[in-house]
């Protein structure tokens, strides 16, 4: 036994002592977002991480290239490269490692060293003149100012670089996250509509291609991922997609006439009534009649939300009763007629619904007590176009609206006459473009579209509320439009959809030092490597009945079908004879034959009945059977009595 432990110990110890399973060490977070971080902002690191690079394989490479030497060589070496700009000016002489301290004591090289009496002295300076002190500075500027002044004024201390510090000033001002970037694809045409709940954990994404994908933050990894595909409505586009204020359900709002509600895992709860599109009055329908165009859940109530569609009418629900509508609003218009409501909004406190009309115009209702369709505020000719998204301030003064004449106007609530501020050169292609507010409301964003000629790409632009100027501008694709934006006040990231006709993803925009959770958790959450537990075997499905031994005689289906339409082999009866004979014989072939073809090629077959007439056609017979009369039994031969003709109508007119 002895024997044995020693045996065990002297195996175990050629083993490290953590031999086995090791626990990895976690990765700085420095490397985590570095593969998510934009272009534009890693470019001066890119710039000096190439540079130290090349520094790096230059030093190997001159490591290599010298031999190994001893420690006093690479000392000497060392001097060479990095001589020392401070030499003793004590008096003593500096150690060299190659010569020894005799031939140090006698041998001087170069010119002899100065006294030190002559460093302390004030009288003699050696060198370029000392920096001035900020206090000496403050001397010599007020001695300047007795003297005369040679040259331009020195600038105001601070004055220096004071663009570069007002930028960094206004940056560090607003913080927009935008240092890193992940995408959340998937769908195959462009994304229109997109909604985070409160919480920041689940993100919805609708698009084009018919689609609901769903994201999860807590549990997705590094490949984003959606774990849940819906589609509403077969060959309906998605248009809007809003959250309740508890995030346990979601609306979905297509292109269909019916409205869609969700709860959080995609499961359907429901779906609203369509109306009765033979009724004109909008009022007497139970629910829209034509497809929607946006939808949003009540920002306090979470059993009702208000939907538009192109029936030219806004609808508020109860998500407890699907079969008919709570109030029907009909906007007021210019001249009888149906104009489309393309998009609408609640106000923060769900006081106030806003309508964009497909005129332009933008119409505001207050509920109150015996509300009806009378707008409180009309602003008749608010765009040129077709209005894509509206939105309120949190204080309820300030409206923002977004249109296809590519516009944002800011508009003050209380002077509603005229806009407060107009930004135009903003592109907008799609009927989603909407406009969002920062979590502070100092800033709101839009999204831009891709024009056929440009060269910009589409683009995120940020806007100072207070100041109603143009901040920034991210650049998100240089191919694809961006249709919705959002900037989550929880997350302090901002998501944009975009995409073009063949594809579409949600862009999310953080910076790891401001940002919390969301895409920061799933981007450090690494993709499970396979193990050997996961592979699987395809299985071989063996067939009994494919083999020839236990096959089924062969169907005759198709030979039967083959002999069916051979005429010989079926016995097929002859066809019914239609239509008129040819020389006195009956038959559908009018001369068809070769032969009556050829002859009547030949000229010796005419067809003269079409041309003749039937009186004298038969009379010309007459004689023939008068002398012969085969056609009539010889027995009526005696008694026939003897015809009696009528002479031509043409002699009694000549009379």
């Amino acid at each position: 036994m002895e024997d044995e432990s020693e045996i065990y110990d002297g195996i175990r110890a050629q083993f490290p002592l953590k031999f086995g399973k090791q626990t990895k060490s976690p990765t700085p977070p420095e490397q985590i977002h570095s593969s998510t971080r934009r272009t534009s902002a890693t470019d001066d690191k890119v710039s000096s991480s190439s540079s130290s690079s090349a520094a790096g394989t230059s030093k190997s490479s001159n490591d290599k290239s010298v031999p190994s030497l001893s420690s006093s060589s690479k000392a000497w070496l060392q001097s060479l490269k990095n001589p020392n700009p401070n030499p003793n000016w004590d008096g003593t002489p500096e150690v060299d490692p190659i010569r020894s301290s005799s031939q140090q004591a006698d041998v001087v090289i170069g010119p002899p060293r100065p006294p030190p009496h002559q460093v302390d002295s004030e009288d003699v300076m050696i060198g370029p003149p000392r920096p001035l002190t900020a206090n000496e500075e403050e001397e010599d500027d007020n001695d300047d100012d007795d003297g005369p002044l040679i040259g331009p004024p020195r600038p105001p201390p601070g004055s220096v670089d004071s663009d570069s510090k007002d930028d960094e000033e206004g940056e560090d001002q607003y913080r927009i996250p935008l240092s890193n970037e992940i995408v959340l694809k998937g769908h195959t045409k462009i994304a229109a509509a997109v909604a985070v709940d409160h919480s920041g954990s689940r993100v919805l994404s609708g698009s084009y291609d018919y689609t609901v994908r769903m994201y999860d933050f807590q549990g997705m990894n590094a490949n984003l991922q959606s774990f849940r595909q819906l589609e509403p409505f077969e060959g309906h586009q998605v248009r809007s997609l809003s959250w309740s204020p508890t995030s346990d359900r979601f609306l979905c709002v297509t292109g269909s006439a019916q409205a869609k509600i969700y709860d959080r895992d995609g499961l359907t709860l429901g779906e609203f009534v369509k109306g009765d599109m033979y009724i004109r009055d909008l009022k007497n329908t139970k629910g829209h009649i034509s497809g929607l165009t946006c939808g949003q859940w009540h920002p306090k109530t979470k059993e009702t939300i208000l939907t538009s569609s192109e029936d030219g009418s806004l609808r508020i629900w109860d998500v407890n009763d699907f079969k008919s509508q709570k109030q029907v609003i009909k906007p007021k218009l210019s001249r009888p007629g149906r104009v489309p409501v393309t998009t609408c909004a609640w106000d923060r406190e769900g006081k106030c619904i806003a309508g964009g009309i497909g005129d332009g115009s933008i119409q505001i209702w207050n509920i109150k007590p015996g509300w009806g369709s009378r707008p409180d505020i009309h602003v008749p000719h608010g765009h040129s176009d077709e209005i894509t998204g509206i939105n309120f301030s949190s204080d309820g003064r300030i409206l923002l609206s977004r249109s296809f004449d590519g516009s944002l106007k800011v508009w003050d609530l209380r002077h509603v006459k005229e806009p407060l501020r107009v930004f135009d050169d903003l592109p907008n292609h799609y009927a989603q473009t909407n406009i969002a507010f920062s979590p502070d409301e100092q800033l709101f964003l839009t999204g831009t579209s891709v024009e056929r000629d440009s060269t910009t790409g589409g683009l995120l632009c940020f806007y100072d509320r207070v100041k109603l100027e143009l901040v920034s501008r991210v650049g998100i694709s240089p191919t694809c439009s961006v249709v919705q934006c959002a900037w989550h006040p929880r997350l302090n990231q901002v998501f944009a959809t975009a995409g073009d006709k063949h594809q579409g993803g949600t862009h999310i925009l953080y910076d790891p030092t401001i940002s919390q959770r969301g895409a920061l958790v799933c981007v450090a959450r690494a993709p499970r490597k396979k193990s050997v537990d996961d592979f699987q075997i395809e299985p071989v499905i063996h067939n009994p009945h494919a083999l020839p031994l236990f096959r089924d005689q062969p169907s005759r289906k198709r030979q039967r079908e083959k002999i069916l339409k051979d005429p010989l082999k079926s016995h097929k009866p002859e066809l019914p004879i239609t239509g008129p004979g040819h020389g006195g014989r009956v038959g559908s072939t009018k001369g068809s034959l070769l032969t009556q073809y050829l002859l009547k090629q030949g000229g010796l077959i005419k067809e003269t009945w079409m041309e003749e007439d039937p009186r004298e056609a038969i009379l010309k017979y007459a004689d023939v059977a008068e002398k012969d009369p085969k056609f009539i039994a010889p027995a009526y031969a005696q008694t026939q009595p003897a015809p009696v003709f009528a002479k031509s109508d043409s002699e009694e007119e000549d009379k």
